[in-house]
């Protein structure tokens, strides 16, 4: 397992969060604060946090989750990671609907290649990662994710966490920061 990466998806490796955004526009919603620094979308788009819960559900489980755009440039340095030997393993808070994970895993594959993540899990939308990431406990993989909370986890259980930057994770301190899939990689390969 050496060389092998433990990622999230939204927000490191697809463009979930401009996806959203047309979804909501598409939904007469209007945004009021842009995001950065803030990471709750009841607040960006001054509705109630259950609102938004609910409306990201629904964005999760519709057919535009089959479609996200990459996130910045990782085609290249996931595809080239992947042709380099790294084995990538996806971690979640999709959604547990069938149709949602079908979606998940098509859009990886046609975006970086079939196989090129060996394992995808879907947990539920917002669904904590702890169980999940558990088995990879003392593993020291590194864990790609934008949710500090998350990193965080990964590391009190022995993974090498990375923070893929945003405006709402940049008050970290104790986490790398990587703007992008480029300096992922060249943090990777110098170990």
């Amino acid at each position: 397992m050496k060389k092998t990466i433990l990622v999230d998806c939204d927000g490191v490796v697809l463009n979930w969060e401009y996806a959203f955004d047309i979804f909501m526009e598409e939904h007469g919603f209007t945004k009021i604060k842009e995001h950065n620094g803030i990471y709750d979308i009841g607040e960006r788009y001054g509705i109630t946090l259950e609102q938004g819960r609910k409306l990201i559900r629904i964005f999760n489980e519709s057919a535009a989750i089959g479609y996200l755009p990459p996130l910045r440039d990782a085609i290249e340095y996931v595809t080239r990671m992947a042709n380099e030997g790294w084995t990538f393993i996806a971690i979640t808070s999709l959604s547990t609907n069938r149709y949602a994970k079908k979606l998940r895993r098509r859009n990886l594959d046609k975006l970086f290649g079939k196989g090129t993540f060996r394992t995808v899990t879907c947990l539920a939308t917002g669904a904590s990662k702890d169980a999940a990431l558990a088995k990879y406990a003392g593993s020291g993989l590194y864990w790609v994710e934008d949710k500090y909370e998350n990193a965080i986890a990964g590391q009190k259980i022995g993974l090498k966490p990375i923070l893929m930057e945003h405006g709402f994770n940049m008050h970290n301190t104790d986490i790398p920061l990587a703007k992008n899939w480029k300096e992922i990689y060249e943090m990777v390969s110098a170990q």
